[in-house]
């Protein structure tokens, strides 16, 4: 449910508004015109409306975006997670694992393009970005710290609580392979969530946002007791 916030602009930013609807491309003014800004869509009008726009000439991402009444400046209001969507994020994900051994092995038979340990530490040091997502085991994360500030500043830095720290390397690496996504609360409020691409059916869009919903309706919200919903 979309609650309104009380109208509290002053002239300058209506004005600053104005200037910008002046300068925006025909696509945009056209798409505008097709969407109604005082009423709240659900989930399948909201996406039946979408495929009705304008289209680019690349294939748009389609996102779901919640604005969130929390301070992200406050550790126990972070948001960030996972979510598998049952049709993908139609993104190719070139996934990199750190590991050895057994799971080194797993990882490269579930697909990962990018299998190593101290080596590979090297080569990122050295400033190889040609992945999407890192994946380590508990005992590389010792060694994998030291690549904080270059992989912490694109958000790729493995992470317990996005699945990405794990004993399971095949698990991990087959859950994003098959169009697992994440999210994090921006330094807004807010949170954006990919659910497909613009070529997607109506159906499959509605699904993945569908299971979008149903995480943040569950296990998040409960988690964030105090989260105030506003959008």
């Amino acid at each position: 449910m979309r609650v309104p916030n009380p109208p509290q602009e002053s002239f300058g930013s209506l004005e600053l508004q104005k200037t910008m609807q002046n300068h925006r491309s025909k696509r945009y003014r056209a798409a505008a015109e097709q969407v109604d800004r005082a009423k709240p869509y659900n989930l399948n009008e909201a996406v039946a409306t979408l495929k009705k726009l304008p289209p680019t000439k690349f294939d748009q991402t389609v996102t779901v975006s919640f604005r969130l009444g929390v301070d992200p400046k406050q550790s126990d209001q972070m948001v960030r997670g996972t979510c598998p969507l049952p049709h993908g994020s139609g993104k190719l994900v070139r996934v990199l694992v750190f590991a050895e051994g057994e799971a080194a092995k797993a990882a490269k038979e579930a697909g990962a393009e990018y299998v190593g340990f101290k080596d590979l530490i090297q080569k990122v040091q050295e400033g190889f970005q040609d992945f999407d997502v890192a994946v380590a085991t508990p005992a590389a994360m010792a060694e994998v710290r030291k690549l904080g500030k270059v992989l912490g500043p694109r958000g790729l830095m493995p992470n317990p609580k996005t699945g990405t720290v794990t004993e399971d390397t095949a698990k991990a690496v087959q859950e994003v392979k098959a169009g697992r996504v994440e999210f994090k609360l921006d330094k807004n409020g807010n949170v954006a969530v990919p659910v497909g691409k613009f070529s997607f059916a109506e159906n499959a869009l509605v699904e993945n946002g569908t299971a979008v919903m149903r995480l943040w309706c569950g296990r998040v919200r409960r988690r964030l007791k105090a989260v105030i919903w506003k959008e």
